[in-house]
């Protein structure tokens, strides 16, 4: 187990990490601002699982494989590069109607548990179809780590704990902030237009970043 020091300098760097822009956060600031912090929190949480994935990897030495092998790197890769299109294609096909009454003010107001599942499934998958986090994990974990105090996996599984926590809070607070915003957009039709495009080109973008990344 890392010492007390060592997570406390981790947790800070680790919601640093979470408040640059990157795709995991752009996800949750757009579908907050569509769907409502309910469905943001969701994405949230699903986006911390994910971390639980990439984190047992490491502390397994399943990131070193992937690592080492330019075919399963490259697979991951455009299986994420091909969710995110879909994402892109979807937002861009998005309903409008007038008055803002649309189909995301009617999860804002009840989120079934069956909504609830989905879109923590989404989060799941776009953590863990991006390579990227995955080696990065591989990297950034271990410096922390300290074989002085013991096996390395616990070392970092515990770290991977702590950047889940940083990552709920950093995450969830731009959940809240941007599903509050989104209420106020949403009340006319020409901004859910406009947001949906905005979303749909972000998407398309990280798309088309994710498919051309090099390990």
């Amino acid at each position: 187990m890392p010492d007390l020091q060592t997570l406390i300098a981790f947790f800070g760097v680790a919601v640093l990490l979470g408040l640059s822009p990157g795709p995991d956060n752009l996800f949750v600031l757009l579908q907050s601002a569509q769907r409502g912090w309910r469905v943001g929190l969701c994405v949230v949480l699903g986006l911390c699982l994910g971390l639980v994935g990439h984190t047992t990897a490491v502390a397994l030495g399943l990131a070193a494989m992937v690592a080492a092998s330019p075919m399963l790197f490259t697979a991951i890769k455009l299986c994420g590069a091909a969710y995110l299109a879909y994402l892109a294609w979807g937002a861009w096909r998005a309903p409008v109607s007038a008055g803002g009454q649309m189909q995301a003010r009617s999860e804002r107001d009840r989120l079934t548990w069956r909504s609830a599942l989905h879109w923590t499934g989404r989060g799941v998958l776009m953590n863990l179809s991006n390579p990227k986090v995955l080696i990065f994990f591989l990297a950034f974990l271990p410096q922390f780590a300290d074989p002085a105090r013991g096996s390395l996996a616990p070392q970092v599984m515990a770290l991977g704990c702590v950047f889940m926590l940083a990552t709920l809070l950093v995450f969830g607070s731009i959940a809240c902030g941007s599903g509050l915003f989104g209420q106020i957009l949403l009340r006319s039709a020409r901004a859910q237009r406009w947001l949906n495009r905005i979303a749909a080109t972000v998407f398309g973008a990280l798309a088309l970043r994710l498919a051309l990344v090099q390990r």
